[in-house]
């Protein structure tokens, strides 16, 4: 048996399943990196003064750091901390790299979003309405199909 609704029903299936492969993508996106171990700010300063530390990565006030020791470590660097000073006299090496940018197809993606799936809520309940009501409309009146006597 032929059934006429099957091509819309698989259509709206793809697009609900593309929708969501994109909304994983986004979220997963930078779950990839291997992760590091959080440090407070000050056993941060303690590890560094004792020579624990062997290079640091700066990202703003971001700061990633390879201990002498396998492992990595973070912490973020208050407002006004001279840890610079403090990283060369003990010998660190330090590298600075510029914050991390959202992509542009990201963000525009993502303040599209609500707009589209609510244009496509209102296709949907218009050609629902339309299909139900004989192609009345949504928000218009039906006949009655009783007569009166």
């Amino acid at each position: 048996m032929n059934n006429p609704n099957a091509a819309p029903n698989f259509r709206n299936f793809a697009i609900v399943a593309a929708v969501m492969t994109l909304l994983s993508l986004f979220y997963f996106q930078n779950t990839s990196a291997p992760q590091s171990d959080q440090l407070p700010y000050s056993a941060f300063v303690t590890a560094v003064d004792q020579g624990e530390i062997r290079s640091v990565t700066i990202q703003g006030q971001h700061v990633v750091a390879e201990r002498s020791a396998d492992g990595k470590v973070e912490t973020y660097v208050p407002q006004g901390a001279d840890l610079i000073a403090q990283l060369q006299q003990k010998g660190v090496v330090i590298k600075a790299e510029p914050p991390p940018q959202p992509s542009l197809l990201g963000s525009l993606l993502l303040s599209l979003l609500p707009f589209a799936l609510m244009i496509g809520i209102v296709i949907w309940l218009s050609r629902r309405a339309m299909g139900q009501q004989g192609g009345g409309g949504l928000l218009s009146m039906g006949k009655s199909k009783a007569k009166l006597l």
